[in-house]
């Protein structure tokens, strides 16, 4: 399909995702490429503007990420962010040197409202910065049009050329006004007109799995989370009969969950297959208590389990995946760092017995995923499911896994969840769960002394799943979900509350 397109520009930033997410937003269909890709490929794809996005380097060094100067002369808008700003100073010949006083956090910054980037946006507002380095001296035929007390040059603009830069990140949440301001580059600088949306999504993964499938078959792996089940959906719409949905049971699994997900799927026109292999994965994890080597022994042990089935089904050309963009992001690309594995992208083997993978979800984010679902008339109970990692109740079970323990978490777990909906609250928290951990505690049970588990509550709210801060969950709620866990499940004594946010944690604790 043919649409307006901005191209992000990633110069390593730890926000380059989250741009693109905020363009969609705004109905401007987005792509991010590598600062390395060729200026011809780039001004062939036809973009309506460039963003350069933030890094953590400093432009002035021989081995920073840079960019041609060709760029700035195709007549084509662009936004610098951060890094961004800098480097197109840098390029241009403008200065870029340390600052005496670094920036970090929500910063209050002065605005030229005159300028396109401003317009309808108070002459004073709150920025997030995140910098060491600044701009010193503007190249020619810029002026400044934002400032803070410790950054004269917040902001700058050329606007005969198209060419816009802040220090600031409009991207995340903390800026006031970075929506808007992100919207007046979209529209009153690069003219779009705004032809993006979830149903153009919808029909360009539809055109893009048929394209890639043609007369093949392909494998899905159900789990009756939100990412699968929106998966599912769409490659039905595709594919029709080709797609073979296989749900792995790996008894791991939240409480009653295999029989309801079995339940919601096995009438839809799907070809559903369940297989129960509880035994099997608790057999491979057995002692295992590093939560990375969890996590590869059950991405190994799936693909083994598909393998298996798809011998049974006969030829399968293509194994689908619901990898969103925080898997990716989190699993390391390109100058990323690695915080943790997720089994659909960095616990996989080398070597598998399918021509390729299908991942029509791996541009989106969480609540786009989530949109998605609502397009494609999936119930409210499967598209608003809690979000469940592919490892299940492996990593939340701190230490060592065992049928009991297995059993333990998976009851408190539902008295956690059956709490939360009692009290309204499962729609503001977009993702709560209970963790086993590995430290024991004395506690009085009646007369009597014990020497048993401490469970950890976690709730957060967050908007993209890259952020995070702790739920709010009222005392009388939690001192509920506490006396019912204590008194209904054997082994547990002592209920604490994770306050922290990500980061510095993450939101699961493996």
């Amino acid at each position: 399909m043919k649409h307006e397109l901005i191209i992000v520009l990633d110069f390593g930033g730890q926000y380059n995702q989250l741009i693109a997410r905020r363009v969609r937003d705004l109905n401007v269909y987005c792509e991010v490429k590598s600062y390395k890709t060729p200026i011809a490929e780039l001004k062939a794809m036809n973009p309506s503007g460039f963003i350069f996005t933030g890094g953590p380097n400093s432009v002035y060094l021989d081995t920073s990420p840079t960019i041609s100067k060709e760029i700035f002369e195709m007549g084509i808008p662009i936004l610098g962010i951060c890094y961004g700003s800098q480097l197109m100073a840098h390029v241009l010949g403008g200065k870029v040197e340390s600052a005496e006083k670094s920036e970090y956090g929500m910063t209050s910054a002065d605005f030229d409202t005159s300028s396109l980037l401003f317009k309808d946006i108070p002459e004073k507002s709150i920025t997030w910065m995140s910098h060491t380095d600044r701009i010193s001296a503007l190249p020619e035929g810029f002026k400044a049009i934002s400032h803070t007390d410790s950054c004269p040059i917040a902001a700058m603009e050329n606007p005969e050329k198209g060419l816009y830069a802040v220090q600031f990140h409009p991207e995340v949440s903390h800026t006031e006004y970075g929506s808007n301001i992100l919207r007046n580059f979209l529209y009153n600088v690069c003219r779009v007109s705004g032809d993006w949306s979830m149903k153009n999504y919808i029909n360009t993964a539809i055109n893009d799995v048929r394209a890639k499938v043609g007369d093949g078959k392909v494998l899905l792996a159900l789990s009756g989370g939100v990412d699968s089940s929106v998966l599912a959906a769409l490659l039905s719409k595709a594919i029709g009969n080709k797609l073979t949905c296989i749900f792995v049971d790996h008894g791991l699994m939240r409480k009653n969950e295999g029989d309801e997900v079995e339940e919601a799927f096995k009438s839809r026109e799907l070809n559903f297959i369940r297989v129960n292999a509880g035994k099997r994965f608790l057999a491979k994890l057995a002692g295992v208590t590093e939560p990375e080597t969890k996590r590869k022994i059950i991405g190994e042990e799936f693909i083994r389990v598909f393998e298996e089935e798809a011998r049974k089904l006969g030829k399968v050309d293509f194994l689908a995946q619901g990898t969103i963009y925080p898997d990716v992001i989190e699993s390391g690309t390109g100058d990323a760092a690695v915080i943790k594995s997720h089994h659909n992208v960095g616990g996989l083997p080398d070597h598998v017995d399918f021509k390729d993978l299908i991942e029509p979800l791996r541009l989106l984010f969480k609540d786009e995923v989530r949109r998605l679902g609502t397009e494609l008339n999936l119930p409210d109970f499967l598209v608003w499911r809690q979000p469940f990692p592919g490892p299940g109740l492996a990593i939340r079970i701190i230490g060592d896994i065992t049928e009991e323990k297995v059993s333990i978490l998976q009851d408190a777990d539902y008295i956690f969840r059956e709490e939360i909906a009692k009290a309204g609250l499962d729609r503001s928290i977009n993702q709560y769960f209970a963790v086993l951990t590995s430290m024991r505690s004395v506690g009085v049970m009646g007369d009597f002394r014990t020497y048993d588990y401490t469970l950890a509550l976690r709730g957060v709210t967050t908007s993209d799943f890259m952020t995070a801060d702790f739920a709010r969950i009222p005392y009388d709620v939690l001192s509920r979900i506490s006396a019912r866990i204590v008194n209904e499940v054997s082994h547990i004594n002592r209920i604490v509350y994770d306050i922290t946010t990500k980061p510095p944690s993450t939101i699961e604790w493996e």
